[in-house]
């Protein structure tokens, strides 16, 4: 029915129907792909259960981390080794790209040469962390910086905070060291 009371025409109805059948297809692709990303993160959870820890379960511990983030971070960036926290950064192309010409020196912001996914993926949990662990250290850093700062310089530093973020949650997941005042989830 339209809002004034009158049936709708046969080829509006009949093209609402075809937006609907999408919507329905696409909610089963999007279970499809959620049930095989689990699938995938029980595997490896089973082959990690003999040694240690797999990451994603220790990632989902903490507040503000989901399932999707959490699988992201498993599969993307913490199935392989790093030496220290300047790789990580890179990895995820979240690293700063100085640039000098003589006396003059520049920041050109990140480098963008990493994983795009997994840098989506921080950004997104730089905003989420400061939303759902307000307490931690990070969130009181990125707070004390974006005090006062225009939106643009509050983007910049979104992203020095996924940085700082993403080293703090490969410490976790590699060394065990919980970032400081994180809180995690109820039991």
């Amino acid at each position: 029915m339209t809002g004034d009371g009158r049936a709708l025409p046969p080829q509006m109805k009949r093209e609402f129907e075809r937006a609907l059948d999408r919507v329905d297809l696409l909610l089963q692709q999007i279970k499809a792909v959620e049930a095989e990303r689990d699938a995938v993160e029980e595997a490896a959870a089973s082959e990690a259960a003999a040694t240690a820890d797999a990451p994603a379960q220790l990632l989902l511990r903490l507040r503000a981390i989901g399932p999707q983030t959490a699988a992201v971070l498993a599969l993307e960036a913490f199935y392989r080794r790093f030496d220290n926290r300047r790789q990580v950064a890179a990895f995820a192309g979240l690293a700063p790209s100085p640039w000098q010409s003589g006396a003059v020196v520049h920041d050109q912001g990140i480098s963008k040469a990493g994983q795009p996914q997994l840098r989506k993926t921080m950004v997104e949990l730089a905003w989420l962390w400061r939303r759902h662990q307000p307490g931690s250290a990070l969130s009181r850093w990125f707070a004390q910086r974006a005090r006062g700062q225009d939106r643009r310089r509050r983007r910049a530093l979104i992203v020095a905070l996924a940085r700082k973020l993403l080293v703090a949650l490969w410490r976790y997941v590699s060394a065990g060291v919980v970032p400081e005042g994180a809180a995690f989830k109820a039991a």
